[in-house]
């Protein structure tokens, strides 16, 4: 299984890392992983997580602000994992990639070995982009789309994007009646849909647009995607019918 968590499931304004959510979390992929299962966590987070540290009220505007908050805050999200994972005796492993790393055929392969290879040591990956260098995805938030290539790098069974939203709306439930999209079979299910980016005050860069994109990259793939909250983490872990179900 990949399991994608999303900034604002991690962490709040101003006061950087959430780490009773952050465990929360590590709880249900550790009942999984002590289930028998292979998980691969791709966690965003780094920025935020280091914006306390540094005095910073907001996500940074500018590029390289952005980047040494990446770098102060991965160092405290990884050992905030492991010392979690710890508890369930699982060790993890950290990769930092970008989406340029799984678009480069020798760069692909050695991403590729190098999961395969935790896996079967018995390491739970943990997967981010390499905020420090990365350009155009620092500005976009492609953690979404990133998950969606290592779910094909890792053959997986079926990703899990978990953000603070319980699933593609037909409309903004904040703003009056929505229905939830239970399943989606392609693009034209959606074609009447008016997908939400992330807000610029918030801690994330993604939105259900990004999701929705990274879930059409995964179906296309073959690997089935489920869209839903972190907060029924479990029960989609689980195979029962929350969120919306990329065929």
């Amino acid at each position: 299984m990949v399991v994608k968590v999303g900034s604002s499931s991690l962490t709040t304004l101003p006061g950087g890392l959430d780490v009773d959510r952050l465990r929360a979390l590590v709880d249900v992929l550790g009942a999984l992983r002590a289930a028998g299962r292979q998980v691969v966590l791709v966690s965003s987070g780094a920025i935020a997580a280091g914006l306390a540290p540094l005095s910073l009220t907001g996500r940074p505007r500018d590029l390289a602000t952005a980047q040494a908050a990446a770098s102060v805050g991965q160092l405290r999200l990884v050992q905030t994992y492991a010392d979690a994972f710890a508890g369930h005796g699982v060790t993890v492993g950290q990769v930092l990639l970008t989406a340029d790393d799984l678009t480069r055929r020798s760069h692909y392969r050695n991403a590729q070995q190098t999961i395969e290879r935790l896996l079967a040591l018995g390491v739970l990956p943990i997967v981010n982009e390499n905020d420090t260098v990365a350009t155009e995805e620092i500005r976009f938030g492609d953690n979404d789309r990133l998950a969606a290539l290592v779910a094909h790098v890792a053959v997986a069974d079926a990703l899990v994007l978990l953000s603070d939203v319980d699933g593609v709306y037909d409309g903004d439930p904040r703003s009056g009646p929505a229905q939830l999209v239970d399943t989606v079979h392609g693009p034209e299910d959606l074609a009447a849909v008016t997908l939400g980016s992330a807000s610029r005050n918030g801690v994330g860069t993604g939105g259900m647009a990004t999701k929705v994109e990274a879930a059409f990259i995964a179906s296309a793939a073959g690997v089935p995607v489920v869209v839903t909250s972190t907060a029924q983490a479990a029960a989609a872990l689980a195979g029962e019918r929350v969120g919306t179900l990329f065929a």
